[in-house]
């Protein structure tokens, strides 16, 4: 706008003969209008400055959400005394379904909630969900029964967790490239940092306080996230999809709806052997307190188990993320397998454990690996879909998780109430992450054989091209002379 400026302004004092060299400098002028495009690919990202704030609030978003979620074993407890009696056969099964349809909700609407992200936008879909889910744990404190409290708590508080969580993942994006892995690894430690201290807290509020006014205490976290979530200022260039869609604000139903992910074989895969890992992973978080109180006594000091989750698993995120920073491509599986190998045997070892003492090795073990399993997730996504459908692919991914995630822990708490221990429900729970991470272990094999014959298409088009230029060089001389003889 001010060269244009300039060249009028400049026009009344130039004599007519210039003024046709001054319109000829006009037409070179456009060259520089394509800069701002490159300007927008070549986005810098601040790597710190506002970005830090935005990672101390997403550690608290997942030490909030996943924090409560972890320590629901002491919050089963409670309900069991609040809401049954020792007489009801299927009272750790319907109670169970309070925790698992919590958890299971949060991952089943992670595809929804990708959406909403893209469409809204990181700030207003996480603050809207903390909100949701401010309500949902608020109405919990006042129901007086299981039923509603499966909406209430299971439901209502879980999709407002959802919608808060996913947010604080995709906004580090915008701030971090070089250091992500780090500070990825610094924001899910948030979730290792609350479990550790959350049953402590919990057990002490549920003595003094009791039932329903720790919930309400709880939601003094979920007002603090709502407050964390509008630190989420998007800093990326956004290209605009006006012209394409006739100035409609929402993006195409192919951007909504990706389904270039599931065009990859390793992707379907991936996304068939981990939820068929996941039907047993719950089932310690849920019942391994009660089963302490069953075998050790109520004086056993339970909450020093999930306190030894919570540690290991966050020393696990820390190392094995930067582990898979030196493991090439989707080799990165193999870590994935071989924590499901670990947690599925430390799940059968629990009933095991006639020492307290053998029952802490085995929580270190499991949360260190559960740690691996849960950082190496994003990498893996990026080495099978590539960076433009990474974070569909992970939403996606997560829905499927929901299943396994809901069924576990009912189907454990109804062996233990047909049963009377907890003995085969633990050894049910380790079969299936042994069995999906052998199923894992197909991808790398099934990737390299992609790889090659990818390059085996590459060298046939090198060929052909190679050809096509070759008999284009030969018939060029050909039209030069003819073009001389004329």
């Amino acid at each position: 706008m001010t060269e244009g400026n300039n060249i009028q302004d400049g026009d009344a004092a130039v004599p007519a003969e210039e003024k046709k060299d001054t319109w000829d400098s006009k037409v070179t002028v456009p060259e520089p209008a394509a800069t701002p495009a490159t300007e927008e690919v070549e986005f810098v990202h601040p790597e710190g400055g506002w970005g830090w704030l935005v990672m101390l609030a997403a550690m608290w978003c997942n030490g909030s959400v996943f924090g409560i979620q972890n320590a629901f074993g002491i919050l089963f407890l409670s309900l069991l005394r609040e809401f049954g009696s020792e007489d009801d056969d299927d009272l750790r099964f319907r109670t169970a379904w309070v925790g698992s349809l919590s958890m299971g909700m949060i991952f089943f609407c992670s595809p929804i909630v990708s959406v909403f992200t893209d469409i809204l936008g990181c700030r207003i879909t996480a603050v809207g969900g903390a909100a949701v889910g401010l309500v949902g744990l608020l109405a919990s404190s006042f129901v007086t029964s299981l039923g509603p409290m499966y909406f209430t708590y299971g439901i209502v508080f879980a999709c407002g967790c959802s919608f808060a969580y996913q947010p604080s993942l995709v906004i580090l994006g915008h701030y971090f490239k070089k250091r992500l892995g780090l500070v990825n690894g610094i924001v899910t430690a948030g979730s290792s940092i609350f479990t550790i201290t959350l049953p402590f807290v919990l057990s002490g509020l549920l003595e003094k306080v009791g039932l329903q006014n720790t919930m309400r205490i709880l939601c003094i976290l979920m007002f603090v996230l709502m407050l964390a979530g509008f630190t989420y200022k998007p800093i990326l260039p956004v290209k605009s999809t006006n012209t394409q869609t006739g100035g409609r604000r929402c993006p195409p139903m192919s951007k909504i709806f990706n389904v270039n992910i599931w065009k990859s074989l390793g992707y379907r895969i991936w996304a068939f052997g981990i939820p068929a890992a996941l039907y047993g992973y719950f089932v310690p978080y849920v019942h391994l307190m009660k089963h302490v109180e069953e075998r050790f006594g109520k004086d056993a000091s339970k909450e020093v188990l999930l306190m030894c989750i919570g540690i290991t698993s966050g020393v696990g995120r820390l190392i094995f993320g930067r582990v898979a920073d030196y493991v090439n491509g989707v080799n990165k599986v193999y870590l994935q397998v071989s924590s499901f190998f670990v947690i599925g045997i430390m799940s059968m070892m629990i009933p095991l454990c006639n020492i307290f003492g053998g029952l802490i090795a085995v929580c270190l073990l499991m949360g260190l690996f559960d740690g691996c399993f849960i950082c190496i997730m994003a990498p893996v996504a990026f080495e099978l879909v590539g960076p433009n459908d990474v974070s569909q692919a992970i939403g996606f991914l997560l829905g499927l998780m929901s299943v396994p995630m809901t069924v576990g822990p009912p189907i454990a708490g109804f062996l233990r109430d047909r049963l009377g221990n907890y003995d085969v429900a633990f050894y049910l729970a380790g079969i299936p992450p042994i069995i999906g991470g052998a199923v894992l272990c197909l991808i790398p094999w099934v990737e390299a054989r992609r790889k090659r014959m990818e390059k085996e298409v590459n060298k046939e088009q090198d060929v052909t091209q190679k050809m096509i230029e070759h008999e284009k060089a030969q018939e060029d001389p050909q039209q030069k002379t003819g073009e001389s003889v004329l």
